[in-house]
Protein backbone atom coordinates (compact mmCIF):
# COMPACT_ATOMS: atom_id res chain seq x y z
CA UNK A 1 0.00 0.00 0.00
CA UNK A 2 1.36 3.62 -1.11
CA UNK A 3 1.23 6.41 1.33
CA UNK A 4 -1.27 7.74 -0.80
CA UNK A 5 -3.31 4.78 -0.05
CA UNK A 6 -2.87 4.56 3.82
CA UNK A 7 -4.36 8.21 3.62
CA UNK A 8 -7.62 7.87 1.80
CA UNK A 9 -8.51 4.36 3.47
CA UNK A 10 -10.52 4.54 6.40
CA UNK A 11 -9.46 2.55 9.84
CA UNK A 12 -10.08 -0.88 10.39
CA UNK A 13 -13.88 -1.45 10.58
CA UNK A 14 -14.87 2.22 10.59
CA UNK A 15 -18.37 3.30 8.96
CA UNK A 16 -18.30 5.00 5.51
CA UNK A 17 -21.79 4.68 4.35
CA UNK A 18 -24.37 6.17 5.72
CA UNK A 19 -27.57 6.52 3.74
CA UNK A 20 -30.30 5.34 5.71
CA UNK A 21 -28.61 5.14 8.71
CA UNK A 22 -27.68 7.35 11.80
CA UNK A 23 -24.38 9.15 12.10
CA UNK A 24 -22.82 11.49 14.18
CA UNK A 25 -24.36 14.32 12.90
CA UNK A 26 -27.62 12.88 12.67
CA UNK A 27 -27.73 11.58 16.85
CA UNK A 28 -26.71 14.98 18.02
CA UNK A 29 -28.72 17.04 15.58
CA UNK A 30 -25.96 19.11 14.99
CA UNK A 31 -27.59 20.91 12.27
CA UNK A 32 -29.66 22.79 14.61
CA UNK A 33 -26.70 23.15 17.16
CA UNK A 34 -24.28 24.57 14.54
CA UNK A 35 -27.33 26.63 12.35
CA UNK A 36 -28.29 28.25 15.63
CA UNK A 37 -25.56 31.37 15.76
CA UNK A 38 -27.27 33.86 14.39
CA UNK A 39 -24.97 37.55 14.54
CA UNK A 40 -26.44 40.94 14.74
CA UNK A 41 -23.35 42.92 13.67
CA UNK A 42 -20.06 42.99 11.55
CA UNK A 43 -18.14 42.38 14.80
CA UNK A 44 -15.89 39.13 14.85
CA UNK A 45 -16.35 38.70 17.75
CA UNK A 46 -19.86 38.42 18.45
CA UNK A 47 -19.30 34.95 17.58
CA UNK A 48 -17.26 34.27 20.67
CA UNK A 49 -19.88 35.87 22.62
CA UNK A 50 -23.09 33.88 21.46
CA UNK A 51 -20.98 30.75 21.70
CA UNK A 52 -19.85 31.40 25.52
CA UNK A 53 -23.71 31.71 26.36
CA UNK A 54 -25.13 29.13 24.20
CA UNK A 55 -22.84 26.39 25.50
CA UNK A 56 -23.35 27.90 29.22
CA UNK A 57 -26.83 27.03 28.44
CA UNK A 58 -26.60 23.50 27.56
CA UNK A 59 -23.99 22.65 31.02
CA UNK A 60 -26.75 24.67 32.98
CA UNK A 61 -29.50 22.26 31.52
CA UNK A 62 -27.33 18.84 32.32
CA UNK A 63 -27.31 20.41 35.72
CA UNK A 64 -31.25 20.90 36.02
CA UNK A 65 -31.04 17.46 35.33
CA UNK A 66 -28.45 16.34 37.66
CA UNK A 67 -29.88 18.57 40.70
CA UNK A 68 -33.24 17.40 40.04
CA UNK A 69 -32.07 13.53 39.76
CA UNK A 70 -30.22 13.95 43.32
CA UNK A 71 -32.81 15.47 44.98
CA UNK A 72 -34.97 12.58 44.17
CA UNK A 73 -32.73 10.37 45.22
CA UNK A 74 -31.70 12.20 48.41
CA UNK A 75 -35.96 11.88 49.11
CA UNK A 76 -36.17 8.12 48.50
CA UNK A 77 -32.58 7.82 50.74
CA UNK A 78 -30.62 6.41 47.89
CA UNK A 79 -27.47 8.45 48.72
CA UNK A 80 -25.11 7.01 46.80
CA UNK A 81 -26.53 7.75 43.19
CA UNK A 82 -27.25 11.49 44.87
CA UNK A 83 -23.04 12.11 45.63
CA UNK A 84 -22.45 10.99 42.25
CA UNK A 85 -24.94 13.29 40.72
CA UNK A 86 -23.89 16.10 42.95
CA UNK A 87 -20.00 15.29 42.28
CA UNK A 88 -20.89 15.94 38.92
CA UNK A 89 -22.94 19.10 38.73
CA UNK A 90 -19.78 20.39 40.76
CA UNK A 91 -17.47 19.67 37.53
CA UNK A 92 -20.23 21.16 35.68
CA UNK A 93 -19.73 24.05 37.29
CA UNK A 94 -15.75 23.77 37.09
CA UNK A 95 -16.33 23.50 33.00
CA UNK A 96 -18.63 26.84 33.48
CA UNK A 97 -15.56 28.57 35.66
CA UNK A 98 -13.21 27.43 32.48
CA UNK A 99 -15.17 29.03 29.66
CA UNK A 100 -14.73 32.46 31.11
CA UNK A 101 -11.25 32.16 30.40
CA UNK A 102 -12.36 32.07 26.63
CA UNK A 103 -15.08 34.89 27.26
CA UNK A 104 -11.79 37.44 28.56
CA UNK A 105 -9.76 37.07 25.64
CA UNK A 106 -12.70 39.46 24.31
CA UNK A 107 -11.44 43.35 24.87
CA UNK A 108 -13.76 46.56 25.99
CA UNK A 109 -13.30 47.87 22.47
CA UNK A 110 -14.38 44.44 20.93
CA UNK A 111 -17.18 44.32 22.64
CA UNK A 112 -18.40 47.56 22.15
CA UNK A 113 -18.74 47.08 18.66
CA UNK A 114 -22.07 44.89 19.00
CA UNK A 115 -23.19 45.55 22.50
CA UNK A 116 -25.63 47.77 21.08
CA UNK A 117 -26.45 45.33 19.16
CA UNK A 118 -27.89 43.05 22.08
CA UNK A 119 -30.42 45.01 23.09
CA UNK A 120 -32.35 44.44 26.48
CA UNK A 121 -31.28 40.83 26.17
CA UNK A 122 -29.06 40.18 29.30
CA UNK A 123 -27.82 36.77 31.02
CA UNK A 124 -29.67 38.03 34.13
CA UNK A 125 -32.94 37.06 32.30
CA UNK A 126 -31.62 33.16 31.86
CA UNK A 127 -34.31 31.07 32.92
CA UNK A 128 -32.35 27.88 33.50
CA UNK A 129 -30.27 29.89 35.57
CA UNK A 130 -32.78 30.67 37.88
CA UNK A 131 -33.99 27.48 37.82
CA UNK A 132 -30.77 25.95 39.15
CA UNK A 133 -30.78 28.57 41.90
CA UNK A 134 -34.27 28.26 42.84
CA UNK A 135 -34.04 23.81 42.95
CA UNK A 136 -30.23 25.00 44.94
CA UNK A 137 -32.97 27.36 47.74
CA UNK A 138 -32.39 30.55 46.95
CA UNK A 139 -35.65 31.69 46.78
CA UNK A 140 -37.27 35.23 45.60
CA UNK A 141 -40.54 35.34 43.73
CA UNK A 142 -39.80 38.53 42.63
CA UNK A 143 -37.20 37.04 40.00
CA UNK A 144 -40.43 35.23 37.82
CA UNK A 145 -41.14 38.55 36.53
CA UNK A 146 -38.57 38.64 33.69
CA UNK A 147 -40.19 35.62 32.44
CA UNK A 148 -43.94 36.86 32.39
CA UNK A 149 -44.05 37.40 28.47
CA UNK A 150 -43.04 33.15 28.66
CA UNK A 151 -46.42 31.30 29.94
CA UNK A 152 -44.70 27.87 29.56
CA UNK A 153 -41.35 28.76 31.38
CA UNK A 154 -42.99 30.98 33.94
CA UNK A 155 -44.85 27.84 34.81
CA UNK A 156 -41.74 25.53 35.30
CA UNK A 157 -40.30 28.01 37.90
CA UNK A 158 -43.19 28.21 39.37
CA UNK A 159 -43.30 24.12 39.80
CA UNK A 160 -39.89 24.44 41.38
CA UNK A 161 -40.87 26.59 43.39
CA UNK A 162 -43.77 24.88 45.24
CA UNK A 163 -41.50 21.88 45.82
CA UNK A 164 -38.41 21.62 48.90
CA UNK A 165 -35.44 23.06 47.20
CA UNK A 166 -32.21 20.38 47.32
CA UNK A 167 -31.24 21.59 50.85
CA UNK A 168 -34.96 21.48 51.97
CA UNK A 169 -34.31 17.48 50.68
CA UNK A 170 -31.19 17.41 52.63
CA UNK A 171 -32.92 18.92 55.68
CA UNK A 172 -35.36 16.31 55.52
CA UNK A 173 -33.46 13.56 55.37
CA UNK A 174 -31.83 15.10 58.59
CA UNK A 175 -34.86 14.72 60.15
CA UNK A 176 -35.28 11.19 58.96
CA UNK A 177 -32.03 10.41 60.73
CA UNK A 178 -33.19 11.56 64.25
CA UNK A 179 -32.03 15.25 64.23
CA UNK A 180 -33.36 17.33 65.46
CA UNK A 181 -34.42 20.44 62.36
CA UNK A 182 -36.19 23.10 64.62
CA UNK A 183 -38.08 25.12 62.62
CA UNK A 184 -37.67 23.32 59.61
CA UNK A 185 -39.80 20.83 60.61
CA UNK A 186 -43.15 23.10 60.39
CA UNK A 187 -42.28 24.54 56.63
CA UNK A 188 -44.78 24.02 54.21
CA UNK A 189 -44.35 27.61 51.96
CA UNK A 190 -41.54 26.43 50.10
CA UNK A 191 -41.62 29.50 48.38
CA UNK A 192 -41.20 31.70 50.88
CA UNK A 193 -37.02 32.32 51.58
CA UNK A 194 -35.88 30.03 53.98
CA UNK A 195 -33.90 31.50 57.50
CA UNK A 196 -30.96 29.67 58.86
CA UNK A 197 -31.78 28.08 62.42
CA UNK A 198 -29.73 27.25 64.49
CA UNK A 199 -30.90 23.57 65.21
CA UNK A 200 -30.10 22.65 61.75
CA UNK A 201 -26.46 24.38 62.38
CA UNK A 202 -26.28 22.05 65.41
CA UNK A 203 -27.46 18.82 63.69
CA UNK A 204 -24.44 19.30 60.54
CA UNK A 205 -22.20 19.95 63.71
CA UNK A 206 -22.89 17.07 65.52
CA UNK A 207 -21.99 15.00 61.93
CA UNK A 208 -19.12 16.91 61.45
CA UNK A 209 -18.03 16.08 64.60
CA UNK A 210 -18.60 12.18 64.35
CA UNK A 211 -18.50 11.35 60.55
CA UNK A 212 -17.56 8.14 61.56
CA UNK A 213 -20.61 7.55 63.13
CA UNK A 214 -22.57 9.86 60.18
CA UNK A 215 -20.70 8.50 57.56
CA UNK A 216 -23.23 9.44 54.41
CA UNK A 217 -24.87 12.15 56.28
CA UNK A 218 -20.95 13.50 56.43
CA UNK A 219 -19.91 13.13 52.69
CA UNK A 220 -23.23 14.03 51.88
CA UNK A 221 -22.56 17.92 53.33
CA UNK A 222 -19.30 18.05 51.52
CA UNK A 223 -20.72 17.24 48.04
CA UNK A 224 -23.23 20.23 48.84
CA UNK A 225 -20.77 22.16 50.22
CA UNK A 226 -18.83 21.06 46.39
CA UNK A 227 -21.47 22.75 44.57
CA UNK A 228 -21.73 25.84 46.13
CA UNK A 229 -17.81 26.29 46.46
CA UNK A 230 -17.75 25.95 42.35
CA UNK A 231 -20.80 28.03 42.25
CA UNK A 232 -19.24 31.32 44.11
CA UNK A 233 -16.42 30.86 42.00
CA UNK A 234 -18.65 30.89 38.95
CA UNK A 235 -20.34 33.87 40.03
CA UNK A 236 -17.19 35.67 41.25
CA UNK A 237 -15.36 34.63 37.68
CA UNK A 238 -18.69 36.49 36.65
CA UNK A 239 -17.84 39.45 38.20
CA UNK A 240 -14.83 39.75 37.25
CA UNK A 241 -15.29 39.07 33.48
CA UNK A 242 -17.86 41.83 33.60
CA UNK A 243 -15.89 44.24 35.40
CA UNK A 244 -12.94 43.56 32.73
CA UNK A 245 -15.29 44.32 29.43
CA UNK A 246 -17.42 46.80 30.39
CA UNK A 247 -16.15 48.23 33.70
CA UNK A 248 -19.11 49.80 36.05
CA UNK A 249 -21.73 50.64 32.96
CA UNK A 250 -25.06 48.95 33.51
CA UNK A 251 -25.52 46.09 32.18
CA UNK A 252 -28.12 45.26 29.03
CA UNK A 253 -30.78 44.30 30.70
CA UNK A 254 -31.02 47.24 32.95
CA UNK A 255 -28.80 46.12 36.39
CA UNK A 256 -26.34 47.91 38.13
CA UNK A 257 -24.31 45.57 36.05
CA UNK A 258 -20.89 44.90 38.71
CA UNK A 259 -22.39 46.30 41.66
CA UNK A 260 -25.19 44.12 41.70
CA UNK A 261 -23.48 40.52 40.99
CA UNK A 262 -21.16 41.94 43.85
CA UNK A 263 -24.33 41.98 46.23
CA UNK A 264 -25.07 38.27 44.47
CA UNK A 265 -21.90 36.75 46.22
CA UNK A 266 -22.81 37.47 49.57
CA UNK A 267 -25.85 35.19 48.68
CA UNK A 268 -25.50 31.36 51.00
CA UNK A 269 -27.18 28.61 49.37
CA UNK A 270 -26.57 26.08 52.65
CA UNK A 271 -25.91 28.78 55.36
CA UNK A 272 -25.46 26.22 57.95
CA UNK A 273 -22.69 24.07 56.66
CA UNK A 274 -20.67 27.24 56.05
CA UNK A 275 -21.14 28.87 59.79
CA UNK A 276 -20.91 25.36 61.29
CA UNK A 277 -17.17 25.14 60.52
CA UNK A 278 -16.64 27.98 62.88
CA UNK A 279 -18.24 25.86 65.43
CA UNK A 280 -16.16 23.06 64.91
Amino acid sequence: MTDDDARTTPPDGAETDFRGRMSYADYLHLEKILDAQETLSASPDELLFIIQHQTSELWMKLAIHEISSAMEAIRRDDLQPAFKMLTRVARIFEQLNSAWDVLRTMTPSEYTRFRGDLGQSSGFQSWQYRAIEFLAGNRNAAMLKPHDHRPEILTRLQSILARPSLYDEAIALLARNGFNIGGDAKRTDWRATRQPDDAVKAAWQAIYQAPETHWALYELAEKLVDFEDYFRRWRFNHVTTVERIIGLKRGTGGTAGVSYLRRMLEVELFPELWTVRTEL
